[in-house]
């Protein structure tokens, strides 16, 4: 708390991964796509490498095919701001089967309380 001074900016941790943050700037860059996915391609001693996935929504292959046609809905604009796509819904901390049963909530807010809130069990 207290005023942003004070918080620094050395020891602040990213909350998303690099490769959720790439699939935000190919998203920004190609405005007119739909991003799909991503994956890891090779990093060095700097930087890591995704290859992302990304699909024209007015191409007529995907238009008419049913099992693409999903995309080209306006509601599935800009899916990685909204922290839909696979990399970023593993930094929210959703998912699916045992490991993931226990999320509070499902937001990106809960994913966050669970990780920075201490709880203190009374002892009785």
């Amino acid at each position: 708390m207290g005023k942003p001074t004070n918080q620094g900016v050395n020891q602040l941790k990213n909350q998303r991964s690099h490769q959720a943050i790439a699939e935000e700037r190919v998203g920004r860059k190609c405005g007119a796509l739909r991003v799909l996915n991503s994956y890891w391609v090779a990093q060095d001693s700097t930087f890591k490498f995704y290859e992302v996935i990304c699909i024209d929504p007015f191409h007529k292959a995907i238009r008419r095919n049913p099992d693409t046609q999903w995309i080209t809905k306006p509601v599935m604009k800009h899916r990685e701001m909204r922290g839909l796509t696979s990399a970023n819904k593993k930094s929210r901390g959703l998912g699916k089967g045992r490991r993931y049963n226990k999320t509070n909530g499902g937001s990106r807010w809960a994913s966050w309380h669970r990780r920075n809130v201490q709880k203190f069990h009374r002892k009785r």
